[in-house]
């Protein structure tokens, strides 16, 4: 077991273990998004009120918007060769990162969960042995997988892209000799809040992946371009997303009786019956399957890092003379995040897509400050370039807690509240738009100005570049 499962976790990957090309993630990304969440994600947008036209165009636009920040998370990870979340550590010290990062495994155990109810259907009717069953089965399976690594993560995410494409051509064919295009799309009637929705369900599903998205690029080698892993990686996740989130909603606005409450179910019935059928449960199985993989992974990254914030240099997993982390431990760790995920999967299964669809929007009044943040810092304040060894040093360059990005973030969470439109809070600025939510624009603005403006001057925490940046500098290659 041990020669199988990778050895790497939070820290520094060797330029003698990088390997392959920016290509693998747009595969990656694409087989992330063919998937069955993405196609409910789409189709949200029409049950709670856009009609087909603005709910393709709106989840277009979020797609776009969220994908570029995404990608731009994704582009750190050859240069740093670490994880995504123990860059945070850079702005908000060592054990002040702690704070995103417990946000960031609760999303992880959501996303979890949700794809488990979504999975489980299809195991159970594969199986015969029932939603309850498909679920736990499906989550012993992704922990399992999870704990192999980085390499089985690629390579499901290529045979899932291929085999998920093909699927959704098929699907798509299927779903327009059953609807009449035209006449989905004949309604144009424009509603800014439901429109600002479909807007808002994308773009929060792009933005989810950037605390992880690094994990992912991390291996390959430093000299790949940050353009090229930026480009393949929005290629990737922007068309699969946008791929399934179109079926959805198109799905959704042929059939909402049919859809809603039973999408496992209505998918597979486009497809047909008997052999098909149960080829199509595998099929979203599968899909679900990369993609949940990619949340516990990242869930056991995040839990790796809190912990070693704590015990400073020498933790198993730190950068600067740490042990690796043992596959015993690599195993405990993703066997808690499994057991969380699947509690919650079994306890919300009953009530999954209005729950979901709030989960989405509350998650994004949390994740939009934190990626405007470590953005802002790592290309236009750091210019690229961190003190890696510094980022588990308490005493070191970034400090035990960076007040200031601490303060900025809190000021952006708070700043979201009176635009944030959801079941269990709706803000006061609301109404006064017509309903709509754009809390996710004032979470990326607010916090990058505000930590532009107040951390630009700390010249301290500038790394000078090293001979070997000089002369491989970003951009080059790949």
């Amino acid at each position: 077991m041990a020669g199988v499962v990778e050895r790497r976790s939070i820290d520094v990957v060797p330029d003698d273990e990088r390997h392959g090309s920016a290509v693998s993630q747009f595969t990656l990304w694409l087989g992330a998004n063919l998937q069955i969440t993405a196609v409910v994600t789409g189709a949200l947008a029409v049950v709670f009120g856009a009609n087909a036209f603005w709910a393709l165009i709106g989840l277009l636009l979020g797609n776009l918007a969220g994908g570029a920040v995404m990608a731009l998370h994704s582009a750190q990870g050859p240069r740093l060769g670490l994880p995504q979340m123990i860059t945070s550590r850079a702005q908000f010290g060592v054990r002040g990162a702690v704070v995103p990062l417990a946000l960031v495994i609760v999303m992880y155990i959501g996303f979890f969960a949700s794809g488990s109810v979504l999975a489980g259907q299809a195991v159970g009717e594969l199986t015969h042995l029932g939603g309850t069953v498909g679920i736990v089965l499906f989550a012993a399976v992704t922990a399992l997988a999870a704990t192999v690594g980085y390499r089985l993560v690629h390579l499901l995410g290529k045979v899932a892209g291929l085999v998920c494409a093909l699927t959704f051509v098929y699907l798509g064919v299927r779903l327009l000799q059953r609807a009449d295009l035209a006449a989905l799309l004949h309604d144009r009637g424009f509603g800014a809040p439901v429109f600002l929705l479909a807007v808002s369900l994308s773009a929060s599903w792009q933005l989810a992946f950037g605390p992880y998205v690094a994990d992912y690029s991390r291996y390959l080698p430093r000299h790949t371009s940050t353009r090229a892993t930026f480009w393949w990686t929005f290629a990737g996740s922007v068309l699969g997303a946008q791929w399934s989130m179109a079926f959805g909603a198109l799905a959704a606005a042929a059939a909402p009786g049919a859809f809603v409450g039973h999408e496992v179910g209505y998918v597979v019935g486009l497809g047909g019956s008997g052999l098909i059928a149960s080829f199509l449960y595998l099929v979203i199985a599968l899909g679900k399957l990369t993609i949940n993989i990619l949340n516990t992974y990242g869930g056991f990254m995040s839990l790796v890092t809190s912990v070693t914030g704590f015990r400073g240099p020498g933790a198993p997993g730190a950068e600067g003379g740490g042990r690796s982390l043992s596959p015993r431990g690599r195993a405990a760790y993703i066997a808690g995040i499994m057991a969380a995920g699947t509690a919650v999967a079994l306890l919300g299964k009953d009530s999954f897509l209005a729950s979901f669809k709030d989960f989405l929007l509350f998650l994004l009044t949390f994740f939009t400050p934190w990626s405007a943040i470590n953005l802002v810092d790592y290309y236009l304040l750091s210019k690229e370039r961190y003190d890696v060894p510094a980022l588990s040093d308490p005493t070191g360059r970034y400090g035990a807690w960076n007040v200031r990005a601490l303060t900025v973030y809190a000021v952006g969470v708070l700043a979201q509240l009176p635009f944030l439109a959801t079941a269990f809070y709706t803000g006061p600025l609301v109404a006064p738009l017509g309903g709509a939510d754009v809390s996710w624009l004032v979470g990326l603005t607010v916090p990058a100005a505000l930590y532009w403006l107040t951390a630009r001057r700390d010249t301290a925490r500038l790394v000078e570049p090293t001979v070997r940046e000089e002369r491989a500098p970003v951009g080059s290659g790949g």
